[in-house]
């Protein structure tokens, strides 16, 4: 037995490619666009959003990619980190809150958890 554990434990190592999913909390400004189905007089929107990655670059990614396929513009994206990162800054997490992160690391998805329309 101790030799399949061995025999095992390079291929554990090889799956290095296979990190950690994590939930990131990310703030996206969008900007108007045919379609976007924002308010007539918004001049954009602020959205808080779920998204889950390997790191944040992945969530970034994938966040951008599904807001441009439900017609809106993204501008410009801001990390506030992960749960943990957040809850270390002494950030209080909502249990709503909780349960989004839970669902975007289980779904492996982004989620829009508010979207804030901008009036001039």
């Amino acid at each position: 037995m101790t030799d399949a554990d061995d025999t095992d434990a390079p291929d554990s190592g090889a799956g290095k490619a296979k990190r950690r999913q994590q939930v990131f909390t990310l703030l996206v400004e969008v900007g108007r666009k045919t379609g976007d189905g924002l308010p007539d007089k918004a001049t954009g929107a602020g959205l808080v959003i779920y998204a889950s990655g390997v790191d944040e670059a992945e969530a970034v990614r994938e966040t951008v990619a599904i807001l441009k396929q439900a017609d809106l513009a993204p501008l410009d994206v801001s990390g506030y980190g992960t749960m943990e990162e957040r809850q270390a800054n002494g950030d209080e997490i909502e249990p709503a809150e909780l349960a989004l992160m839970e669902r975007a690391l289980q779904e492996n998805s982004v989620i829009v958890a508010q979207m804030t329309p901008f009036f001039d």
